[in-house]
Formats: structure tokens, C-alpha cells, sequence
């Protein structure tokens, strides 16, 4: 009977060892062997990187906009320009969120824009009435009622700053001779451009509107359109040789 039980046992250690040899085999299996993927981080070209670049040489020195998670085409660039306005106007293109300056030649410099809910409650044709740097935040009756928490306690005015809503720099629109209260301004959310947002009329990258500033004069024609867009155009990637 120990002779008949003899090869068992030796069959039986022989699927023991063998078994001991593949298992680290097998867990390794189970076990990736390849590195963790990078996340994929989207190289800013250095034009844009010094375009919305820090500016000390301002009453409020103004930090750099971090412009790593915006999308391309809402930033500042020259393209072609289709429609029929005279240049030196600002034509605003709510529905595409973009602003356009129009220039010489069939070009226009574009703005991505974010557009707040005073942004939508006039459309047409005005002019920049007056312009402020660093101007004087007051929110209207419709903001405080809407968020008082946020906006009550500034009903009697926000000085100029970093932390006010409006910006570096606002335009200011009038239609014959009259404040429409529609505004063209810099931003405290810079991911808001080429969203719509909660409040606010027309809100650019702080970088942007300073430059819009420094282009137009008082006076300057201003078009701008609801629940229309001003036309389709490719995403353009020449950056102006002007900056």
C-alpha cells in the first residue's frame, strides 16, 4: 500500500513546487508594471504669457493672469473682420462672447468677453461716454437684491483696487448724452471669460481692457448686439505684430 502511495506523493510535491514558482508570475500580472501617466499640461505660448503678464507699473500692481486653463480663442488676438462698421469702432458680440475693435483693412483686434446679466439687458447703439482707471464700484438696486451678502454692503460705492469688480479700467456708455448704466470693465474672475455669469455688463481679462483702454478715445462708436451673432469666423492664430 506505501509502494501504491509513493508516486502520489511525489505528484503531489512536484504541483506544490511548481506552483510556489508561478505565483509571483501571476501576481505580477495584476500589478502594472508602466509608470503613472502624466497629466498633459498645455504650453502657453510666451507671446500670451507676457501679454497677460504682471504690471507693477500700476497704482494697484496688477498680477499675471493665470491664462492655463482658458480657452485659446478668448484670448487677445487680430483677425479678420467682416462686417461693415468703421474702424476705431467696439462692436460686442454677446451670443459669441467676443468684443471686436474694429481696425484698417478687414481686421479688428478680438477680446474674449465674459457677459454678466446687465450685459444683457440693453443692446444697440451707444458711445463711450467716459472712461475711469481704477474706477469706483457702486452695485445697482437689481445686484444687491439678487446677492446681498455679497453686494450690500458696498451700496454706497467700492473704491478703486484689486478686489473691486469692475476691474483696472471701464468704459462707460451713453446714448445721446444719457448713461444707458452699460459698461465695458476688467474682472476680479478671469474664469468667467467666455462664460455667462451671475452679474456685471461687459467683463474682460484685466490685461485686456487696460489695452482696449489705451486704444479707443472718448467718443469712440460702440455697437452692441443681442441674441445675434455678428458672424462665423475660423479661429484665427496670428497674433498682431502690434504686441
Amino acid at each position: 500500500m506505501f509502494a501504491a502511495l509513493a508516486p502520489s506523493r511525489f505528484l503531489l510535491r512536484r504541483a506544490v513546487r511548481a506552483l510556489v514558482l508561478l505565483l509571483p508570475v501571476a501576481l505580477a500580472a495584476c500589478v502594472s508594471t508602466q509608470p503613472p501617466q502624466q497629466q498633459a499640461v498645455r504650453r502657453i505660448d510666451p507671446v500670451y504669457a507676457a501679454m497677460y503678464g504682471p504690471r507693477p507699473d500700476e497704482p494697484h500692481p496688477l498680477p499675471a493672469t493665470d491664462i492655463s486653463e482658458v480657452d485659446p480663442r478668448f484670448l487677445r488676438r487680430e483677425v479678420a473682420y467682416y462686417g461693415r462698421e468703421e474702424p476705431g469702432t467696439i462692436v460686442v458680440d454677446t451670443a459669441s462672447r467676443y468684443l471686436y475693435l474694429v481696425r484698417e483693412g478687414g481686421r479688428a483686434i478680438r477680446y474674449g468677453i465674459g457677459v454678466g446679466k446687465e450685459g444683457l439687458a440693453w443692446g444697440g447703439r451707444a458711445r463711450v461716454g467716459r472712461k475711469a482707471a481704477w474706477p469706483r464700484w457702486t452695485p445697482t438696486a437689481a445686484m444687491i437684491k439678487r446677492e446681498p451678502e455679497r453686494n450690500a454692503r458696498w451700496a454706497g460705492g467700492m473704491e478703486g483696487g484689486l478686489d473691486n469688480p469692475l476691474g483696472p479700467r471701464a468704459l462707460y456708455l451713453y446714448d445721446d448724452g444719457r448713461d444707458t448704466m452699460y459698461r465695458i470693465h476688467g474682472t476680479t474672475e478671469p474664469w468667467s471669460i467666455g462664460q455667462s455669469v451671475s452679474s456685471g455688463c461687459i467683463r474682460l481679462f484685466n490685461q485686456d481692457i487696460i489695452d482696449l483702454y489705451n486704444r479707443v478715445p472718448v467718443g469712440s462708436p460702440v455697437v452692441v448686439l443681442q441674441g445675434q451673432r455678428l458672424f462665423d469666423v475660423g479661429d484665427e492664430l496670428r497674433v498682431s505684430s502690434a504686441y
